[in-house]
């Protein structure tokens, strides 16, 4: 009786156990029993309850099999495995599931190459899988850890390491999609799981050995799809943990110098995420460039041209609130910088040797020229408006007489330092107003950018004027008209350059007559600075005809020919002792700007008065015209003949010329005489280190003295004192004058001025109120004084009258 027992133990087994013990063969050879598979198959679709028990086990059969190295039963196991899990879709496939990914697991921890490559496919289809309902309690940790370790594999054979790569990276694929859309799974946006996910792949990506492979079969280009479908799934709240790992892995493999594949990495960040995301990037990668302020100068150019990246994308779209962060960061960065250079060059002689001085020098500038490119770009891409508002704020960072900088302390760097950053700074604003192209000349140059600008056009520095007129080119020639006047020369057919103009609208006018005195001031007192260059000259023409395309009118073109009369006069004169090519510059000057301006207005006896004075001077001064003043080898005079006046352009002629409808002739005896301000009464303008302690005493100083109030009576004061045509400029300028003095007087000094004047209106309002209002009646009494003693007063709630609004 027991050995008949025993013999029905066989097929008293459960059935989901011996149709799981049916899929397998004899032979391990002959792969999966079809036919039996089916059947199992069948009994889980009809029997989903079983499916637990059916995972589990084939779950016990399979860690036997990999125990006992018998590898052909567990490849039978996964097969059977998938076909369960792509054939049942129910709420019992959860158990199921656990058993699954248990086996995995098993899978994932062997040694056996073929097997984690069997285990990650398996985990592949699994994850390709979309659930009904999602999974509270199931976590990846350990498939996230066991696919970056297979990331990172070092098999000495190299197509068995690429293998095993290739299957990590699909198993964080996997792992990212089986999680990314699950609102119960945003635990792998942790930075635990980040910190493993994004480097894996980084380093796929960095070490491309395998580059001849293609598509799947290559880690770095596996790597790359995963790395973008990862950040193109990141929400607004994942992006500071997605982009910060990648700022790790590149400092610690020191990939920012070289930065070839750092910017190729920001790349593919910035056109993976979503466009509203990308101001994120960018406040991480300014945070980073903070951390290393104090990095090597290579280090540092590295962050900032992978920064020059990310602001180019992003200016395309939307960048948020970030625009002003961006450059105030870039701008503290290159004062960091310039202290840098400048206190290594203060140390040459002390510890360092001039070569390694001069190398960390040269590599300071590299992060400067990084700086002010990335300054440059992300302002030039950015729109009209708000292009306009970076134009200001960068301009208020440049340390210039009159408006002291807060943020850009340059009395502790010199005068070096303030003309590099001046320099610098000046540059990105090129870069920034190039291609500009403003509707009204006063959006492009208002006031509070327009002084500031001319203030450093005075500066005795030739190269900062250049840039003030470059910048000053971008903003004014909106019709892209500069290049066909490149060079100074005698145009000798305007017409034909056929350049694009429109009429003036009434904004410009506007604008013209409220700065254009200060635009013809700087140029006449930029035209006799002695550091000027053939460039300065050629600039300065440019600034004269661009202006006579986009703003003159009837009036303008008067006050250019007077400006122009003046600085020929001035040339003469010569009355500050000016050098010989500065004089004759000047002379060239006006002869290019007269030529062009009688061919602009086509006034056919202007014309012929400038040609005939060039012609006389190609024969009898040729040095007294742009195309031989600025030859090389030009042969200057010993001195100018102010005799000889057919050399010359003379008032009287022009005046008669221009004896047409629409021109005030009569301006044109008018003298040009520049305004005279402050800065002019400096005794040389240097630079804003030089000037800025002489602020507080400019409004004393200006006053003049008793001595000079006697003024000795000549001939030329009763001149001036009978002739009335001046009077309204007189009094313009008394205004202005006056305007300036509360301007530029101290802060204290106006703040007790005004004080007083508000004392007295407050005293007597106090007297007006007094008399005219009476506090209210109130239950808790009100204060009567009599007598000099205070007596309390109480009126009953029922007398008081309330108005009817207050009546509830």
């Amino acid at each position: 009786m027991p050995a008949g027992v025993c013999g029905c133990c066989g097929p008293l087994r459960p059935r989901y156990k011996r149709l799981v013990d049916n899929i397998f063969p004899e032979d391990p050879k002959d792969g999966l029993v079809k036919s039996d598979m089916e059947k199992l198959t069948f009994y889980a679709v009809s029997a989903p309850e079983k499916l637990d028990r059916i995972g589990a086990y084939l779950a016990e059969r399979l860690t036997r099999d990999v125990v006992r190295h018998r590898y052909g039963y567990v490849v039978i196991a996964m097969e059977a495995l998938d076909q369960l899990l792509m054939a049942c879709h129910s709420q019992s496939i959860k158990p199921f599931v656990e058993s699954f990914l248990h086996m995995v697991a098993k899978l994932l921890e062997s040694r056996e190459p073929d097997l984690q490559v069997l285990g990650t496919n398996s985990f592949v289809k699994f994850a390709n899988i979309e659930e009904d309902t999602p999974s509270y309690h199931r976590r990846y940790d350990f498939f996230v850890s066991q696919f970056s370790a297979m990331c990172h594999s070092t098999h000495e054979d190299p197509e068995t390491r690429s293998r095993i790569r290739v299957a990590g990276i699909k198993g964080l694929q996997g792992v990212v999609r089986k999680t990314v859309n699950d609102e119960l799974q945003a635990i792998i946006w942790e930075p635990q799981h980040m910190d493993k996910l994004i480097p894996s792949m980084l380093f796929n990506m960095q070490d491309n050995e395998d580059s001849e492979r293609a598509g799947e079969e290559n880690p770095a280009s596996l790597a790359e799809s995963c790395f973008r479908e990862l950040l193109g799934r990141a929400a607004y709240g994942n992006m500071n943990n997605a982009v910060r790992p990648v700022l790790v892995h590149l400092d610690n493999h020191r990939l920012w110098d070289p930065n070839d594949f750092a910017v190729s990495c920001f790349r593919i960040i910035m056109y993976s995420i979503q466009a509203q995301h990308s101001h994120h990037v960018i406040q991480q990668v300014l945070s980073h460039l903070d951390t290393h302020s104090k990095n090597t100068p290579r280090v540092r150019a590295g962050i900032v041209q992978v920064l020059l990246e990310t602001v180019a994308i992003a200016a395309k779209g939307s960048i948020g609130p970030t625009v002003l962060e961006v450059f105030n960061t870039l701008l503290k960065h290159l004062r960091m910088s310039v202290d840098f250079e400048l206190g290594d060059g203060s140390r040459r002689n002390s510890t360092s040797s001039l070569s390694s001085v001069r190398t960390k020098e040269s590599e300071e500038r590299i992060v400067q020229n990084a700086i002010i490119q990335t300054i440059g770009f992300f302002g030039g891409n950015l729109p009209d408006y708000q292009r306009a508002e970076v134009m200001m704020f960068i301009m208020g960072k440049v340390p210039v007489y009159g408006t002291p900088c807060h943020t850009l302390d340059t009395v502790k760097i010199g005068h070096q330092g303030t003309k590099r950053i001046q320099a610098m700074l000046l540059s990105s604003l090129i870069m920034v107003t190039s291609g500009f192209k403003c509707k009204t000349m006063g959006a492009g140059l208002p006031a509070a950018f327009l002084e500031p600008l001319c203030s450093i056009s005075l500066m005795e520095d030739g190269e900062l004027r250049q840039l003030v007129l470059e910048i000053l080119h971008n903003i004014i020639d909106r019709h892209d008209n500069r290049a066909k006047l490149r060079g100074i020369r005698i145009i000798p057919n305007v017409a034909a350059l056929k350049f694009k103009r429109e009429k003036i609208c009434k904004e410009d006018v506007v604008f013209m007559k409220k700065h254009g005195q200060q635009l013809y001031r700087h140029i006449y007192l930029g035209c006799k600075e002695e550091d000027n260059l053939q460039k300065n000259f050629e600039l300065l023409f440019t600034a004269l005809a661009l202006i006579t395309i986009e703003l003159a009118n009837e009036e303008v073109v008067i006050d250019m020919m007077r400006l122009s009369i003046a600085l020929q006069d001035m040339a003469l004169a010569n009355e500050e002792n000016m050098p010989m090519f500065i004089r004759c510059g000047i002379m060239a000057l006006v002869a290019a700007y007269l030529n062009f301006l009688s061919q602009m207005i086509a006034n056919p006896p202007f014309c012929q008065h400038v040609s005939k004075v060039i012609e006389l001077r190609s024969l009898d001064a040729p040095y007294l015209l742009p195309e031989h003043i600025f030859r090389e080898k030009c042969v200057l005079p010993d001195s100018l003949d102010r005799e000889d006046n057919a050399l010359y352009f003379q008032t009287a002629d022009l005046a008669e010329a221009m004896t047409v409808p629409g021109y005030n002739v009569e301006r044109l005896s008018i003298p040009y005489i520049p305004q005279v301000t402050d800065e002019d009464r400096m005794p040389r303008r240097k630079s804003f280190v030089d000037t800025i302690s002489l602020q507080v005493d400019i409004l004393s100083n200006s006053l003049p003295d008793q001595s000079q109030l006697a003024e000795e009576i000549t001939f030329e004061t009763l001149k001036k004192a009978i002739d009335t045509t001046g009077l309204e400029e007189q009094e313009r300028e008394r205004r202005r004058q006056v305007m300036e003095k509360f301007q530029k007087a101290p802060f204290e000094e106006i703040a007790a001025h005004c004080e007083s004047k508000a004392n007295m209106l407050h005293d007597r309002l106090a007297q007006i109120f007094e008399l005219t209002i009476r506090p209210p009646p109130s239950p808790s009494g009100t204060v009567t004084v009599t007598s000099g003693h205070a007596q309390y007063q109480s009126v009953p709630v029922y007398e008081m009258k309330f108005p009817d609004l207050c009546v509830y």
